[in-house]
């Protein structure tokens, strides 16, 4: 069998491309979009994300404002700042990088951030909504593995899709994403038995363990499509996935690689969000 790559660099540039398409038709009729990013302390890899957010804002045509905030910041100041941009009416997205200095509460931070102004999709309500099928903002990972299988082609409808890993920011959101796409869906995680049994029964496997190459060809299914959310280093210091690729190379109808395939997507619909939230606010308003 013929194994296809699944191209994420090419995908998230063209959906970059009409992102700024629309940025550029909202402008013409006066509305800005503006993203504000809160960045605690000087975590290197936070700033690397920070400032591939920034370009990626950059090229799209929406204006990214930084909140740069001393690691020390208390809980209070924090959540102060975050109140300050949710009343400020030219921000229409809110971001706090992700994770924070210890001493911090993460969790109180997001609910703290208004629901219409989540743009990574982390706010219980903008769970709660996506799990009722409402408007609302979804978290960037999941939202990008979609469009990788909708421009690829692949048709989830009745297909058999197991996920791995049931964190708040993937496994669960992608569950119920794989739902409103008529899919069958199982989440297997640390604690299930048998997983390589319940792995290769899948159609549609999505993989996001954080183990580099933990699966291999003999744990997927004939034709299957995988798609390895893994961002790891093998044992060499090359960035890998939770999937051996190469090993899975004529079995997997479909796979992304690591990097450039599920990573390019998350920024971009992160992206997408910001566009999306200015219809979402103006229904707010009504």
């Amino acid at each position: 069998m013929e194994t296809r790559i699944i191209d994420g660099k090419a995908i998230a540039q063209q959906i970059r491309e009409e992102i700024r398409e629309q940025v550029a038709i909202l402008k013409e009729k006066g509305t800005e979009i503006t993203l504000a990013v809160v960045l605690v302390g000087e975590d290197p890899a936070s700033k690397v994300y920070v400032r591939n957010k920034k370009n990626a804002c950059e090229f799209a045509g929406i204006i990214s404002r930084e909140i740069l905030l001393p690691a020390d910041i208390t809980q209070e100041a924090l959540l102060d700042t975050v109140r300050q941009l949710n009343e400020d009416p030219a921000v229409n997205g809110i971001l706090v990088q992700l994770p924070l200095p210890k001493g911090l509460d993460a969790d109180a931070v997001i609910r703290a951030i208004a629901p219409e102004k989540d743009v990574d999709g982390f706010h219980p309500q903008s769970v709660g909504a996506l799990s009722i099928g409402l408007p609302g903002f979804v978290s960037c990972t999941p939202a990008g593995i979609i469009e990788l299988l909708h421009r690829s082609g692949i048709d989830s409808e009745g297909k058999e899709c197991v996920i791995v890993g049931r964190s708040n920011i993937v496994g669960k959101p992608m569950g119920m994403l794989m739902l409103r796409e008529n899919a069958t869906v199982t989440i297997a995680h640390s604690r299930t038995k048998n997983l390589r049994e319940v792995t290769s029964r899948a159609d549609i496997l999505i993989t996001a363990v954080g183990k580099a190459k933990l699966f291999h060809a003999d744990d997927i299914k004939e034709g299957a499509v995988v798609i390895d959310c893994g961002m790891n280093r093998d044992e060499e210091g090359r960035l890998c996935g939770d999937v051996d690729t190469a090993d899975c190379m004529g079995k997997a109808s479909f796979i992304t690689p690591v990097p450039g395939g599920v990573g390019p997507m998350t920024v971009t619909m992160l992206l997408k969000n910001c566009l999306d939230s200015v219809s979402l606010q103006s229904e707010e308003t009504v």
